[in-house]
């Protein structure tokens, strides 16, 4: 019975790690494409999980979970016109500095909108409840959570694996100058890849509203434990958040499983070890600009 919890842990876990890859997948996006740490992520996070509580009031929640992320992309590429791309070029600093504060108004903007009172959102009633699985008892809306995550991260994979776009983002990650030689311009790309970073994290809120209480500080808190998984996966290297974001999740699960109390401290320490050992994150690559 105890390797069964266990087991019912590390899949939680896995879950846990998916949530995480959600917001911390489009953290890197926006590093990768145009070497700014936007420290914003979590606010545009905030701003999808009340967007899709609002829009749920009226048109259910699954057009809350389908809108939202739109609605938040759309307020990205507004943010990469006006704001980010002045960055680009700049001094690391002066991006870190100018989303940071950005993200300290949006949380102030939240508390006026919405108020400071946390606002529970309700789970649709479909996906309520648990699912026994042999031995295994887990949550029903948990594994509707990894299935979209699942279905996200294999559209992503295609959309910059298989597609032309997707050839054009890599190339200017990798060899802008060699892409501005050929006569492509890469601000559309940038844009586009703003905007689907951004909106990964206005999903994110929009599906974890149910299984968190939705509060203006909300984008602060996810933001420190996005920032892990990027840095234990490696600035710039997508794979690599991949593997640190299940890893933390998985982590996580089995620590609180011995340890509650040491849940949280434990991503901590992994990262203390990857850095320890890969001071580059798992599958991180040697970044010019940052050395």
């Amino acid at each position: 019975m105890e390797l069964v919890f266990l087991l019912e842990q590390v899949v939680n876990g896995l879950v846990l790690g998916g949530y995480y890859l959600l917001v911390a997948l489009g953290l890197a996006l926006v590093f990768s494409v145009g070497g700014v740490v936007n420290l914003a992520h979590g606010a545009f996070y905030a701003i999808g999980a009340y967007l899709a509580h609002a829009i749920a009031e009226r048109a259910g929640f699954l057009g809350g979970v389908l809108l939202s992320p739109v609605l938040v992309a759309l307020l990205g590429m507004l943010f990469e016109r006006t704001l980010l791309r002045r960055f680009y070029e700049a001094d690391p600093i002066r991006g870190l500095l100018v989303t940071f504060g950005l993200a300290m108004i949006v949380e102030q903007l939240l508390r006026i909108v919405f108020g400071a009172a946390p606002i529970p959102v309700a789970m649709p009633a479909a996906l309520k409840g648990s699912v026994l699985l042999g031995d295994f008892l887990f949550s029903r809306y948990r594994l509707a959570m990894l299935a979209v995550v699942v279905l996200v991260l294999a559209a992503i994979w295609f959309l910059l694996h298989r597609t032309a776009f997707g050839r054009v983002v890599r190339a200017g990650i990798d060899r802008p100058d060699m892409v501005a030689a050929l006569g492509i311009r890469l601000a559309p790309y940038r844009l586009a890849v703003v905007a689907l970073g951004v909106g990964l994290a206005g999903l994110a809120g929009a599906l974890f509203a149910p299984i968190a209480v939705v509060h203006p500080a909300m984008g602060e808190e996810i933001l420190t434990t996005a920032f892990v998984v990027v840095v234990i996966g490696g600035l710039g290297s997508l794979w690599g958040v991949i593997l640190a974001a299940l890893l933390v999740g998985v982590t996580r699960g089995v620590t609180i499983h011995f340890v509650p109390a040491a849940g949280e401290a434990s991503m901590y320490l992994l990262m203390f070890l990857v850095l320890l050992l890969r001071p580059r994150g798992l599958l991180g690559e040697r970044i010019g600009r940052f050395e």
